[in-house]
């Protein structure tokens, strides 16, 4: 007997034996127990998830000498010729090589004469789409008003390039793709049948790659069936198909993960060395990278993470962060999108790599800027304590820097003759704040260093009208000093006795413009700190 291959051999004979599509399946059988037959039926979905299939099955149950009934028997001649595709009564045409308006009226002229053994003369049109419009014009008043004894079956992968006044007229069924558990049990029946033994991971990975497609599903197994001896595993794929292997990958992340470079690039090499394309290499590190942020997020299910859980080590899957993860993501996406423009696709592929070794320390604006804030507000609460600066010289160990204002010139002593006087405390003077009593300013804050370097970019001290107003050289420092007013007030009172209101303002020149996002804001900040303590802030 001559060989057949699996999709045609494990095709679906019965309206049971359609997997992973319950909806249609009871609602046609439902409508057939019932006598509710349409002259008209639309079959979208996937390729391989048995649209076909199901439109012989529908033509069988129709024309079964027993029925029409839910259940054909498969034994009848109706059954069996249709099954062979001999039935006169049920006529198949591929849609994609019939497209001309004169296809249609031939069926037109056909559809004037009886069935000659059926109870029904059914047309099943695949791929119905590949239609020209002038054919589809001609096939709709035969479709709105069908004699009794005709029933179309249209199925098609691209219902959107249907027209809207073809799918009015037809009952529309969408078949939706296969689970991945289900047709992993589906290759574990067949395997048996055939009596070849097939490793678990193996035909994971072959339900992970047929993409909710059956028949793309048994095709891929007859193939790995051809080269494994009857024994199936996920070595003799990787070998034969030229696969990256989830344990490489594993290796290799781990190993930038500890910042050893030269052995990733080492393993990364011997890779390609083994005839892996760059393309399939950044194809499975981008499946890698994506089954880690889902496990991030906590989903569990393997048909949705691709990958079987048990073979990434639990210090993996904690080394990254959400955001770090993210960042690889893109980095490899970006890449399988830029590399076909590339002048060399492995140099493209191993800098790829290199930037994974600083994953571990990478950071956006944003969260380098909420870092800093936390540090700022430790700074002021005194949680966070400045580190003593080190000399130069000798490294002893010295306190923060602060100015100090100038001495004050020493008052003289009024001497009386023949008996000194008893000094007498002045009475308090009180005047308006001066620019030259800024050092005595900075010297209180002496304590705190951040509030002691806001004091220093004061760029302007003015009082009109009984209001003094402090200018400063940054909104950041002007924000600051606002958030501190009565101490200021305090301060300025004890220094030169001023109690009048105090405005807080920021030198206009330098005013920032309002950003247009979160990450120009935390750029405006990081330029703000950065002015405040007088450096500079390198990201990476």
């Amino acid at each position: 007997m001559a060989y057949e291959v699996t999709a045609t051999r494990k095709r679906p004979r019965l309206f049971d034996d359609l997997v992973g599509q319950e909806f249609v399946v009871s609602t046609i059988k439902h409508a057939i127990e019932q006598g509710r037959i349409a002259h008209a039926y639309l079959f979208s979905g996937p390729r391989g998830v048995g649209k076909t299939s199901a439109a012989r099955i529908l033509a069988r149950a129709l024309n079964c000498q027993e029925g029409p009934t839910p259940t054909p028997c498969g034994v009848c001649s109706n059954c069996t010729e249709i099954t062979a595709g001999r039935s006169v009564d049920v006529i198949e045409i591929d849609g994609a090589s019939n497209t001309s308006v004169n296809d249609i009226r031939q069926i037109k002229d056909e559809v004037l004469f009886p069935p000659q053994t059926s109870t029904y003369k059914i047309y099943i049109i695949d791929e119905v789409h590949m239609l020209s419009t002038s054919a589809f014009n001609a096939l709709l008043k035969t479709i709105e008003e069908p004699p009794p004894y005709v029933i179309f079956i249209f199925a098609t992968t691209e219902l959107q390039k249907v027209p809207a006044t073809i799918r009015s007229r037809c009952q529309q069924f969408h078949f939706q793709l296969i689970d991945l558990d289900l047709i992993k049990r589906c290759l574990v029946e067949v395997s048996k049948e055939m009596g070849v033994i097939a490793d678990d991971d193996a035909l994971f990975w072959i339900a992970k790659e047929s993409t909710g497609s059956m028949r793309d599903a048994y095709t891929l197994f007859d193939q790995i069936v051809s080269f494994s001896s009857d024994h199936i595993t996920m070595e003799k794929i990787s070998e034969k198909l030229g696969l990256v292997g989830i344990e490489q990958i594993v290796q290799i992340v781990t190993l930038l993960t500890e910042e050893r470079r030269r052995e990733a690039i080492d393993a990364l090499a011997s890779l390609l060395k083994a005839g892996i394309s760059v393309e399939q290499c950044i194809k499975d590190f981008t499946l890698f990278f994506r089954t880690l942020l889902f496990m991030k997020a906590g989903v569990t299910d393997e048909a949705v993470l691709g990958v079987q859980t048990d073979r990434i080590p639990l210090a993996l899957r904690n080394a990254y962060t959400t955001e770090q993860l993210e960042a690889a993501l893109d980095l490899f996406l970006s890449l399988y999108r830029e590399v076909r423009y590339s002048l060399s696709p492995r140099f493209e592929l191993e800098l790829a790599i290199n930037k994974l070794a600083t994953l571990k320390h990478s950071a956006s604006p944003t969260t380098l800027v909420a870092r800093l804030q936390a540090l700022r507000d430790g700074i002021l609460s005194g949680d966070v304590k400045l580190p003593a600066r080190k000399s130069e010289v000798q490294g002893e160990l010295l306190p923060p820097r602060v100015e100090q204002a100038p001495p004050a010139p020493a008052s003289p002593v009024v001497v009386q003759e023949p008996e000194p006087a008893p000094v007498q405390e002045p009475e308090r003077v009180v005047r308006n704040f001066e620019r030259s009593d800024l050092p005595n300013l900075i010297a209180k804050f002496s304590e705190t260093p951040l509030l002691s370097q806001v004091v220093q970019s004061i760029v302007a001290v003015e009082t009109k009208e009984g209001v003094l107003t402090l200018t400063f050289s940054t909104p950041f420092c002007q924000g600051k000093a606002r958030d501190e007013e009565e101490r200021f007030k305090a301060l300025i009172e004890e220094i030169s006795g001023f109690r009048g209101p105090i405005r807080f303002v920021a030198r206009l020149d330098q005013a920032p413009k309002q950003a247009a996002d979160p990450d120009q804001n935390g750029d405006q900040m990081l330029a703000n700190i950065a002015t405040l303590f007088r450096g500079e802030i390198i990201t990476r």
